[in-house]
């Protein structure tokens, strides 16, 4: 038989400095407006009932200084705030829109604070113990590590998530996830084995701060599936439900159908509004089922977590999700974030792709935040 001729999947090729092409800066954002087709293996799930939103659309937040900043940057994508089912502002990049999927990156991790705080409501794991008593198979790396200081980015291995060093190990990582071509034939080709080899001297954090690793949340992710005997997909279904997401709910997996918790997910701009309502509701779903733990989401905010690097240290890390103890957030890579106003109820989505070389810009994320913080603050009537 002739051999046929192949060529390696260009979108996925490791080119310049390290990266996948699709993250290289001349094509992130076409990358990231089109993750969800491009990523290897993925799932995906759909809503039975929709969460129905009504513009009533809020001046006030239309005429502030930095949302028309913000949203007038080449980089910027999208941005939505909703309260209750009230759309008060949505605008939109030329080469974007309502329909269109964003990968949201590490907002992702958000799901594994309803999924975990549902196991702790039902006394089925205990955040003072360590990974090993659940994963016995796990490496040095968070063997010792308890489960609050792994929720917590409170844990010390040698997983390296540094965006201006293009061979950290959160590239190498890539591989096993189906977001670049393999480098080598042994490359670690599951989400599971690449967790198991990670390793340390001591899990021990020393640093003062947030130790930022995108790996706890999916040695997170395994342990749920350990405890549950089931899919990580099968935990995710009814989240996606009780959100009642309108479009669909992308998520990378690896070869064996694992999904990555630490930033898999791809969602319209409304869709990461309407879900980042479920923690607004204390988790209660559209469909009046309750998934997460209200008394979880409640510790999450005034939880003491690990002090966030400046210049965000007035916020802090806890229960994988950052908070001022108002709030609740969580960033992405290259320029995403939600927040979710606990106290107003109001949810704040920004959607932008940063193009520099490292897709990362610790200022910026801290003008998101702020601006976001100050919309959640206004006063609204019962209207909206």
């Amino acid at each position: 038989m002739t051999k046929l001729r192949t060529i390696p999947n260009p979108e996925l090729m490791v080119i310049e400095d390290n990266k996948a092409y699709w993250n290289h800066p001349d094509s992130r954002r076409w990358g990231f407006h089109n993750l969800h087709r491009i990523y290897r293996y993925g799932a995906t799930i759909r809503s039975p009932e929709v969460l129905r939103l009504t513009k009533r659309i809020d001046s006030r937040i239309t005429n502030m200084p930095e949302v028309q900043r913000l949203t007038n940057l080449p980089c910027f994508s999208g941005m939505v705030v909703v309260r209750g089912q009230n759309i008060l502002y949505e605008a939109y990049a030329p080469d974007f829109g309502p329909t269109h999927p964003h990968s949201i990156q590490s907002i992702t991790k958000t799901t594994i604070n309803l999924i975990i705080g549902r196991l702790v409501e039902e006394g089925r794991i205990d955040l003072n113990r360590s990974v090993a008593e659940y994963l016995p198979e796990i490496g040095s790396g968070y063997a010792e590590a308890s489960l609050q200081q792994v929720l917590d980015m409170d844990v010390s291995n040698d997983f390296t998530e540094d965006y201006h060093d293009p061979h950290s190990t959160v590239f190498q990582m890539e591989s096993s996830i189906g977001w670049r071509l393999p480098i080598s034939e042994d490359s670690t080709n599951s989400i599971h084995q690449f967790l198991s080899k990670i390793t340390s001297n001591t899990v021990v954090n020393t640093t003062g701060y947030t130790l930022y690793k995108s790996t706890n949340t999916d040695v997170l992710g395994w342990i749920a599936e350990r405890v549950t005997g089931r899919r990580l997909l099968d935990l995710l279904i009814p989240i996606v439900e009780a959100a009642g997401i309108e479009g669909t709910f992308h998520i990378s997996t690896d070869v064996e159908g694992v999904p990555l918790m630490d930033g898999g997910v791809c969602l319209t701009a409304r869709d990461l509004a309407r879900y980042g309502q479920l923690f607004v509701r204390r988790g209660q779903g559209v469909n009046g089922t309750q998934v997460g733990s209200s008394d979880f989401i409640e510790k999450t905010r005034h939880a003491a977590g690990t002090q966030m690097l400046p210049p965000r240290d007035w916020s802090r890390y806890s229960n994988q999700m950052t908070t001022d103890g108002r709030w609740l957030g969580h960033g992405g890579y290259g320029g995403q974030y939600m927040l979710a106003d606990l106290d107003s109820g109001v949810v704040v989505v920004f959607f932008s792709v940063l193009e520099n070389r490292d897709a990362y810009e610790t200022d910026y994320y801290a003008q998101i935040i702020k601006m976001g913080a100050e919309i959640g603050c206004l006063q609204y009537d019962e209207e909206t």
